[in-house]
Parts: structure tokens; C-alpha cells; sequence
């Protein structure tokens, strides 16, 4: 199980239930998140549910419009700043859910771009980044992180890299997405007019500047889970990237957790996950985390 808390379990409701709405907040919400090992407070950026991503077991309800359209940064600060003081105070604990762990409700382990879309596609992402630096700052979270969770499409753009190198001084950490190792795969799962080639490019681009970690979200298409020679193509890719200069840090694998839009989506039994990741070690050399 890699470094995983062992005091976090899947079957806890609030692991369970990551939802991206939290009383009147409208751009924070909290998790408690076994990748980040506890508490993360999550900053959607993208309430509008825009993505460039169409992913077969993404559990985002694209069928319910989202209840705003541009992020208020001063609202967002505010809304953060809030949920930090609330957390460190012992409010979060005492809320549903969160009331069964409140051992883990106190210390904000990271502030995460993650919400119901991509958030590179914001056309002010680094000043979000900004932002979130600031209330970092302000409420003395030194030790927490500012992770960004990306399907690494918009890795690319001026004003992301402006953002990553914000991140790079105050403690971030890029999740970028990769579920497949050819394109016939990644068209199939992610269902996104972007090209397989960029994303594979921008990872690799990315990780020579910083260490980055890769997160794979592995499962059945249809009762087939990926086949042995996707999943050799999708080790081939990894290597490319640290062949090619790129810093992986670790790898997380994951499966599906929540209802999918697709129901032939489906997950994949902890032992089938764990064989995966044991062919990606071996192949790679990489160190492969399993939450499953």
C-alpha cells in the first residue's frame, strides 16, 4: 500500500463522499482524501463544470448546471480563509461525516486545484494560485501543500506555467492524469479531442522543471480491465518520461470509487489493482502507491 495512512479507510463515509458542495460555500470544500492522508480543502475552480475531458468514470453530474460561471477571487480568498479557521478550530469535526474522524479534521494537509472540471482551462489560473498562496501565508500553513489535480492538457499555456512556478515556492505538487499508453485507449476512456501526444508531451515538459506525480485511475471497461499490452504501453510511457528527463515522484493507482455516468464503468478488485502496479514497478522501477 505504498506510505498510506492505515487509519484511513475507504469505507468511511467521509472518504467515500467527496462532494464539492459544503453548506453556503460555493468555490471550497473540504475532504478528507487518503492520497493526501487526511484533511485536503479542495478549490473549484471550475463551477461551471466546464472540462476538456469526457472520461467514462468521471462522477462529476454534468446533467445539473453548475451555479456559477467565473470564479471571484475575493470571495474565494474569503471562502478559504474561512474554511481553514474552521478546520483549525474544531468546527469541521463536529460536522457530519467528518464527526466519525475528528483526528483528522484539524491539520490541512494540502489546498487542492481539484473540482468539476479542469482547472488549467481557467483563464486566470495563476492568479488563483496567487491567491491561495496568500491565504497559505496569512494563516501560517507552512508545511501544507498547494496540489494541483490535472488531466495535463493545459500544462502547456503561459499562464499555467506562471501558476506552476507560484506552486514551486510555495510548496506544490502537480497530480497529472494518465490512464492509457496508446491513443486508441486514452480516446476511450477519456473522450477528449485532445491529443494523446500533447499530454504525454506536457507531462514530460512539466517534470523536467519539478517532480510531479502521475495518477492512474485503472478499471473495467465493459468487464475487461485494460489488457496486457495497454498496460505494457502505458509503462512504455512512464519510462519515457523519466528516460527523457521527466521526475516522477510516485505513481498513485487508483479505481473507480463512486457511481459512474457509464454503468459499464466499473471497478476493479484490490488484488487486480495491486498485480498492475507490480508489473508498473517492475517495469519502471517508479514507486507505485495503491488506493483501492
Amino acid at each position: 500500500m505504498g506510505e498510506n495512512s492505515p487509519e484511513i479507510k475507504s469505507t468511511w463515509a467521509v472518504v467515500q463522499d467527496h462532494t464539492r458542495h459544503f453548506s453556503d460555500f460555493t468555490f471550497v470544500y473540504p475532504v478528507i482524501s487518503r492520497r493526501s492522508k487526511g484533511l485536503s480543502i479542495g478549490v473549484n475552480l471550475n463551477p461551471d463544470k466546464v472540462c476538456n475531458f469526457d472520461c467514462i468514470y468521471c462522477e462529476v453530474d454534468r446533467r445539473t448546471p453548475g451555479a456559477v460561471t467565473e470564479v471571484d477571487l475575493s470571495q474565494m480568498k474569503d471562502e478559504l480563509t474561512a474554511m481553514v479557521r474552521f478546520a483549525r478550530d474544531g468546527g469541521l469535526a463536529k460536522e457530519p461525516k467528518f464527526d466519525e474522524v475528528p483526528w483528522l479534521t484539524r491539520e490541512v494537509r494540502d489546498i487542492a486545484f481539484s473540482g468539476d472540471g479542469e482547472p488549467t482551462m481557467i483563464h486566470n489560473f495563476a492568479e488563483c494560485v496567487e491567491a491561495v498562496a496568500d491565504v497559505k501565508q496569512a494563516e501560517s500553513l507552512e508545511t501544507t501543500k498547494i496540489v494541483l489535480i490535472t488531466d495535463a492538457a493545459g500544462l502547456d499555456k503561459a499562464d499555467v506555467k506562471r501558476g506552476l512556478e507560484v506552486m514551486d515556492h510555495n510548496n506544490g505538487e502537480i497530480w497529472g492524469k494518465l490512464d492509457a499508453g496508446t491513443e486508441e485507449y486514452f480516446k476511450l476512456v477519456n473522450r477528449t479531442n485532445v491529443k494523446f501526444e500533447r499530454i504525454l508531451n506536457n507531462l514530460l515538459e512539466t517534470s523536467k522543471e519539478r517532480p510531479i506525480i502521475i495518477q492512474s485511475l485503472f478499471f473495467k471497461v465493459h468487464g475487461e480491465a485494460m489488457s496486457e499490452a495497454e498496460l505494457e504501453a502505458y509503462c512504455s510511457r512512464l519510462s519515457n518520461i523519466t528516460e527523457g528527463g521527466g521526475q516522477i515522484d510516485e505513481v498513485h493507482l487508483y479505481t473507480v470509487a463512486r457511481p459512474t455516468p457509464e454503468t459499464y464503468a466499473t471497478k476493479l478488485e484490490p488484488v487486480e489493482l495491486e498485480q498492475m502496479a507490480e508489473v508498473i514497478r517492475e517495469r519502471t522501477n517508479l514507486v507505485v502507491a495503491v488506493y483501492p
